[in-house]
């Protein structure tokens, strides 16, 4: 059973930075196709950046310029670097993972998920 952790969240002002963390339990060799998502209060959930077993990323445009998404793959770890964050990035983060299809294909479904970690930015 594949376990997610995130850790990383806090509060900070406009225009400040945090790097989120999700450690994975299961030794992933790099095979799996992973991302974070975020949820607002009173907002549907919404993905925020991908990376597929290639490493190839792919971001939501409200973060592209401000967020990194990496991997690394001897820790087992997810990172999420956020820069020059805006009280509209406020939200619960949560890190995700799958397997890619029988293609090495990742889709958009992920089945595994973290608890999320709170992230806050007041202006």
């Amino acid at each position: 059973q594949v376990q997610l952790a995130e850790s990383g969240g806090g509060s900070v002002q406009a225009g400040g930075s945090l790097r989120l963390s999700c450690a994975i339990t299961e030794y992933t060799d790099g095979t799996y196709c992973m991302a974070w998502f975020r949820r607002a209060p009173g907002k549907e959930r919404e993905g925020v950046a991908t990376i597929d077993t290639d490493g190839g990323t792919t971001y939501v445009d409200s973060v592209k310029g401000r967020f990194t998404i990496s991997k690394d793959t001897a820790k087992n770890t997810l990172y999420l670097q956020m820069n020059s964050l805006k009280p509209e990035d406020t939200a619960m983060y949560y890190c995700a993972a799958d397997t890619p299809n029988s293609l090495g294909i990742c889709l958009t479904e992920y089945n595994y998920w973290g608890q999320g970690t709170q992230v806050t930015v007041s202006s």
